[in-house]
């Protein structure tokens, strides 16, 4: 007599494969995503990038900064636009040196825009491949990143790093 045993429970059954292209929705939403990051690296190229290191905003009608005008003290963002400027046309040292959380941003914008495209036209998986990369590691990373930009920024505006204290 031959007894059957019950399936181990240490064994999942097997899940519903990933999908291999992107929904429609999702290639809708890259096709935003996409346009709206190369909109935003167009009018960095657009602009000139000021001289200073800061103040490129300026080109689009906004005003100087506020902790710039009353602390003489660049906030978190000060050079961001200039940095995207420098590195729409091409000028990538330029760009990191100015403010290297704008570099770094400028960078993963044109990525977006590239990764987006791909997916829009073709279906691809990419963006979720790449999107599973940004763990809380590494979004904590980018944060302290920032961080020590904005610190390299006070420096600059400070003198520090030229020497004209």
């Amino acid at each position: 007599m031959t007894v059957a045993l019950p399936p181990s429970p240490s064994i999942a059954p097997p899940s519903a494969p990933a999908p291999l292209r992107a929904t429609a929705g999702e290639r809708i939403l890259c096709t935003v995503l996409a346009a709206l990051a190369f909109g935003v690296l167009g009018v960095a190229a657009w602009l000139t990038p000021a001289a200073s290191g800061t103040g490129t905003h300026q080109g689009l009608g906004m005003p100087a900064c506020g902790w710039m005008t009353a602390y003489n003290l660049p906030c978190p963002s000060c050079g961001m636009t200039t940095a995207f400027s420098y590195a729409a046309h091409g000028s990538l040292l330029a760009s990191a040196r100015v403010q290297p959380m704008g570099f770094v941003l400028a960078i993963g914008t044109a990525a977006t825009a590239l990764v987006c495209t791909h997916v829009s036209l073709t279906g691809s998986r990419l963006a979720h491949v790449l999107g599973a990369r940004l763990t809380p590691r590494v979004l904590l990373a980018l944060g302290v990143f920032a961080v020590l930009a904005w610190a390299w920024k006070i420096a600059i505006v400070r003198g520090y790093l030229t020497g004209t204290t």
